[in-house]
């Protein structure tokens, strides 16, 4: 038979390594100047030259298994299309070569092929129905037609993997590992950690933009509005706007983030000082991106929405041999609001390269640039401070020094407060990822990250600044300004070696390593006074506009500052397998967190140093092998300087970190391989809250501050083959448990902390080309400020969803958010930033996979 194509993988050099294959050492030599390159260009990206990279290449893939029949089993993951680019992606997971004539496979489509497969199999199912057949020949196999034609597709024969059949990090909604939560390839119900991972199905399903959409679903999380400029999360009663994270390495300036270059969001909750360091007090929130592969992908999405929304994502692959591939993200949007003058224009492009010069080394390099434009918003004031009432003979009167709860004003939920046309925010992401991992023959795996990122940061608002006097004519609220300039460069290095070890009939999975971060912060704060001369303007209830002109400058308290924060941080964790039923997570870390800040509005300089030991320590009892039940461990520290570096002042220098200690127990049951249910009880105390002292407000003193209680239950994954579910149940009891100032008293309830949430994404699809999703979320009330004078009442919204599949390469999608069109409040900074939730929202979404 006359060959017109041979898949890529032999094509070029390719088919020298397939022959070379046939050696008995089964090895080949990559051309020294490459590996000078390669090293030159790691030593660029910060990860140096103390590793020299191996010279020989393992022709076997470094994925593969072995069957019960001695044959090679390889992962899979071949998504449905045309048979040709299913044949590529087979010879380039497999590294087999494959030859097949063009006319035969014309027109020709494959089913999706995802699991653990010898790759006779494998091919099996994808030529399944098209007349032809594999035929092993040479080291590979040639495609032809099949000399015995039938007439019903090929059924794979079962095949006994010996490892266990997990096939990638996720599965539909389902997560089954992680690898943040240890910085090891460990199966989820083997951590001894509530996580919750929003996986990439459920990203393009709910069409997911933002961060609060993000953990619209993840039970025992909250979203706080960020003064309308900055992404704010509240992990089990703890506000943070610095616990964010790239590929595991720290993203915490305060911005709003975007999902275009995301493959999945891990929310870890509870304390994880071990893992991330200093913050992580009540949880961190870890993107995921999307890297460089050799299975090809060409995706185009354009999506319309309400208010004037578009916005466009481009996601295409490729190998551009058998060593290096390569892959670009890019997305730019432009949206008007249901809020009056509120605009939002952004963009972002992330090329990722990744690169195997052997089977036991992985290089993958990537940079990002983001911008983000948008209006300040920060929302509506409410009408508070009302006395309680009583009904007496003749009228309802008000009881002298009794205040009840105030509520958001009653304003339309589209008004702005303020002047959103002098209220810009502006971001500039600049951003360069490196990660080098390399496994040696004798168990040893080295791996180092760095990422090196500038961020440009500027808002300014003009916005409600106390409470509305009166929901009549005669109201009034009052109008501030200021703006806020920060500059950051952040540069992170870690360094992991992992080793398993067995003694005595016991396994020793080692997790050790070093961070270093060096971060260089300036920030700047102006003033606004309107006519040049007070620093607010009253405006009525009814037109709550504020035109006066404003000139920003210096007060007498505004930040003007420059930090250099240092950090070194040394970690050791063991995973031990003490039997089959019984393991346990021990991790201790210390880091020494150095601050060099001056305040350049005073000239002071203050120097500390902070020695955190952050340990863990968890227990995994497992009944049956699908099924654990933990208990766990762990500290986090929050330096005075806080999450952002800026809050260090000469009276709290010398005090302690902020102390973070949570104690959990829960469960973990993949009811199937594609479902799973968790259950967590928990118990996070915040202490070292500084308060002034009784009597002298000239000082102060610590306090242990803060608790919250809960118990949390989520379901992720398929109830069957159509039906795909995500969310689940948050009961959480935060309360300050020491009186903190005449604001904060104890007892008082913590700020924007329901007690109760529920919430459930539900997926069914009619057919392979239909599919239909409901989603329902549930908020009970909660107050806006811990005082507890403002109380923003509780809601029920339904969102939905429609999916249908045009053919081979279009799919379309529709998403109605709040489909019954309720009024609600969806977050809060303070009593009088506000934010009403959106009307009914609508958005198309076209995508085109090629």
């Amino acid at each position: 038979m006359s060959l017109s194509h041979i898949s890529h993988w032999e094509s070029g050099r390719d088919w020298v390594i397939a022959n070379v294959r046939q050696d008995s050492r089964n090895r080949c030599r990559i051309p020294f100047p490459l590996l000078q390159t390669l090293q030159c260009g790691l030593i660029c990206f910060g990860v140096g030259a103390a590793m020299m990279l191996p010279q020989n290449v393992l022709a076997e893939s470094a994925t593969s298994s072995t069957a019960s029949n001695g044959l090679a089993v390889h992962q899979f993951n071949i998504s449905s299309g045309p048979l040709e680019t299913a044949l590529n992606a087979l010879a380039k997971q497999a590294r087999i070569p494959i030859s097949f004539d063009n006319l035969d496979l014309k027109d020709k489509t494959a089913q999706e092929l995802k699991g653990s497969f010898t790759a006779q199999a494998g091919l099996n199912h994808l030529l399944a129905g098209s007349g032809l057949e594999a035929v092993a020949q040479s080291g590979g196999y040639v495609v032809r037609k099949s000399v015995t034609p039938t007439s019903q597709p090929a059924t794979l024969p079962a095949v006994n993997v010996t490892a266990q059949p997990i096939t990638g990090p996720t599965d539909g909604y389902m997560a089954t590992k992680s690898y943040t939560a240890t910085r090891t390839d460990t199966p989820l119900r083997d951590v001894p950690q509530s996580i919750t991972v929003v996986t990439k199905d459920l990203i393009k399903d709910q069409n997911i933009l933002s961060m609060d959409a993000a953990v619209r679903y993840v039970p025992g999380v909250g979203i706080s509005q960020g003064e309308g400029n900055r992404d704010a999360v509240i992990f089990r009663g703890n506000n943070s706007t610095g616990d964010f994270f790239v590929d595991g390495l720290r993203d915490d300036v305060q911005y709003i983030r975007d999902f275009y270059n995301t493959d999945r969001i891990e929310v870890l909750k509870g304390a994880n000082g071990m893992i991330f360091g200093r913050g992580g007090g009540g949880g961190v929130i870890n993107r995921v991106t999307k890297q460089a592969s050799w299975t090809p992908i060409t995706e185009i999405g354009a999506t319309y929405g309400s208010y004037s929304q578009k916005r466009v994502t481009v996601d295409i692959g490729r190998a551009i041999n058998e060593v290096a591939a390569f892959r670009l993200n890019a997305m730019y949007e432009h949206s008007n609001s249901f809020r009056n003058g509120f605009e939002l224009e952004r963009g972002g492009v992330n090329p990722t390269f990744t690169i195997k010069p052997t089977a036991r080394t992985t290089v993958i390099l990537g940079g990002e640039y983001f911008t983000d434009n948008r209006t300040a918003d920060r929302g509506i004031p409410s009408f508070g401070g009302i006395f309680a009432k009583a009904s007496i003979p003749g009228g309802v009167v008000d009881i002298p020094g009794v205040v009840a709860s105030g509520r958001p004003s009653d304003t339309h939920r589209s008004t702005f407060f303020g002047n959103a046309a002098t209220s810009p925010t502006h971001t500039d992401v600049w951003a360069l990822n490196s990660t080098l991992e390399h496994a040696f023959d004798n168990g040893l795996t080295v791996r180092n990250r760095t990422r090196y990122a500038n961020y440009d940061k500027f808002y300014q608002n003009v916005f409600a600044n106390g409470p509305a006097t009166a929901q009549d004519a005669t109201g009034q609220v009052n109008i501030a300004a200021y703006n806020n300039a920060t500059q950051r460069d952040n540069i992170f290095n870690q360094t992991d070696f992992l080793y398993t070890l067995n003694t005595w009939g016991i396994k020793h999975e080692f997790m050790t390593g070093v961070e270093y971060g060096r971060q260089v912060t300036t920030n700047l704060r102006n003033t606004g006074f309107f006519n040049n001369a007070t620093t607010f303007v009253p405006v009525p209830f009814f037109n709550p506009l504020a035109l006066t002109p404003v000139t920003y400058r210096p007060n007498a308290t505004d930040a003007n500052n420059h930090g250099v924060v240092e950090v070194v941080g040394v970690y050791l964790q063991d995973q031990i397998t003490l039997h089959p039923q019984l393991k346990a997570v021990l991790g201790i870390r210390y880091d020494n967190f150095d601050t060099n800040f001056v305040n350049n509005r005073t000239s002071t300089r203050i120097h500390t140093t902070d020695n955190l030991v952050s340990p863990r320590a968890g227990l995994i009892y497992k009944p049956i092998e699908t099924m654990s039940i933990y208990g766990n461990y762990s500290l986090a520290y929050v330096p005075r300087a806080g999450d952002q570096l800026s809050s260090l002042t000469l009276t709290n220098a010398a005090l302690k970190p902020e102390q973070f200690m949570n104690l959990e127990v829960g469960a973990k049951w993949d009811i199937r391989p594609d479902l799973s249910l968790t259950t967590a009880l928990y118990q996070l105390e915040r202490n070292n809250v500084i308060v002034p002292v009784p009597n002298d407000p000239t000082r102060t003193m610590l306090v242990d501050g803060q608790r919250a209680r809960g118990a949390e239950v989520g379901l992720m994954g398929r109830i069957t083959p159509q039906w795909s579910v995500m969310g689940g149940y948050a009961y959480t009891d935060a309360e300050i448990t020491k009186t903190q100032s005449i604001t904060a008293q104890a007892g008082a309830v913590v700020a924007q902390v329901p007690k109760h949430t529920f919430s459930m994404w539900n997926r069914y699809d009619f057919a392979p080309w239909l599919g239909l999703a409901l989603g329902v979320v549930h908020r009970t009330h909660m107050y806006a400020a811990v005082d507890n004078t403002v109380l923003l009442p509780g809601f029920t919204r339904l969102d939905s969803a429609i999916y249908i599949r045009l053919n081979k390469t279009l799919r379309v999608q529709a998403n109605i958010e709040n489909i019954s069109d309720i009024e609600y409040i969806a977050s809060a900074n303070n009593n009088n930033n506000i934010m009403p939730g959106a009307p009914r929202i609508y958005r198309l979404t076209v995508v085109a996979n090629f």
